[in-house]
């Protein structure tokens, strides 16, 4: 049967819209197979203001290298990731997801991530001892699939030291809140104790734990006016940031932190890192490991730009004055 004229054209008509219909679905399935994943691992929560800082850090350097989340990127960020069975749950998580690439922040999550996989690239920030930590080979050769950026070496402690007693000369005795059952927990203290007698300080380690043991350690070690408090870095320590913060206030002793958000929270100084910049070179490597670079070959690189806070209204609630020469080299002075 000849058909009509009507209907061959309702049929062109048909044909060229479903040919228009396709071309954008075409080229969305071409751009789900060119995506590639990507997973951050934060110790913080999505809620505070410097990891979300540096998310967008991290974010931004990506896209200044022609990577942009939901287009031909995908990130997934975890966060919260303090307490170590569920570090370990997330890291099997993503080992079975199995992303072109995974960024963490700290050996506290990479050595679970690595457990997890020896075959995923990680890209890692703020690890102190890479190598004691058997996270690398060596800072030159790593050796396997993770390379990034160390945070401070362990000479940091006796930094940290000088400081305490550069803002507080009258402090003869300091507590070392630490976990010592990480390698940047053992290697800080011992070079915080080495240093101790060249500064007129007794060193005394603290232990971190759940809320209720960090609480009830600082208090134990807390006796009088010429006690200090030097925090090292650990997730617990990120994760229980503001109790230690109102512990050392209510016991009156002045410490000085590992990272800007301790003191951005009421803590009385830190010397750290500049940790967004941390992350924007940690994008370049996943830029370079998304194109074809091997973890193994790309180094381990030392930070370059550090900062020192100090915040002068905790410092008058703690009846400290706080010297020039420490306000002046001050990168951020919260009044």
């Amino acid at each position: 049967m000849l058909l009509s004229r009507h209907t061959k054209r309702r049929e062109f008509i048909t044909l060229i819209g479903g040919a228009a219909t396709a071309r954008p679905l075409a080229a969305s399935a071409q751009q789900n197979i060119n995506l590639r994943h990507v997973s951050v691992m934060m110790t913080e929560s999505e809620t505070d203001q410097d990891a979300i800082s540096r998310k967008e850090a991290f974010r931004q350097a990506l896209q200044q290298l022609g990577w942009t989340d939901g287009r031909n990127l995908q990130l997934d960020f975890r966060w919260s990731l303090a307490d170590p069975g569920r570090i370990r749950t997330v890291a099997a998580e993503l080992a079975a997801r199995a992303p072109d690439a995974v960024v963490a922040s700290g050996a506290g999550l990479v050595a679970p991530m690595l457990q997890a996989s020896r075959t995923i690239p990680i890209v890692f920030v703020l690890v102190a001892d890479p190598v004691g930590a058997r996270i690398v080979d060596s800072l030159a050769h790593p050796g396997g699939n993770a390379t990034g950026f160390t945070a401070v070496d362990y000479s940091f402690g006796s930094k940290w030291l000088e400081l305490l007693k550069e803002i507080v000369p009258s402090v003869t005795r300091v507590g070392v809140l630490r976990d010592p059952n990480i390698s940047v927990g053992i290697g800080l203290f011992d070079a915080i104790q080495s240093a101790a007698p060249s500064t007129g300080i007794e060193a005394v380690s603290i232990s971190v734990g759940d809320a209720a043991t960090i609480e009830r350690n600082i208090a134990a070690f807390a006796h009088g006016p010429h006690d200090g408090l030097v925090v090292t870095t650990s997730p617990q320590v990120f994760a229980q940031r503001d109790l230690i913060i109102a512990s050392a206030a209510k016991l009156k002793l002045p410490a000085v932190y590992p990272a800007h958000p301790f003191v951005a929270s009421g803590g009385l100084a830190a010397y750290h890192p500049n940790i967004s910049e941390e992350y924007r070179l940690a994008a370049g490597y996943v830029d370079r490991i998304l194109k074809g670079t091997k973890p193994a070959d790309l180094p381990v690189q030392n930070p370059t730009k550090y900062q020192l806070i100090v915040n002068l209204k905790t410092a008058r609630a703690l009846g400290i004055e706080v010297p020039a020469a420490v306000i002046t080299r001050a990168d951020e002075v919260i009044e």
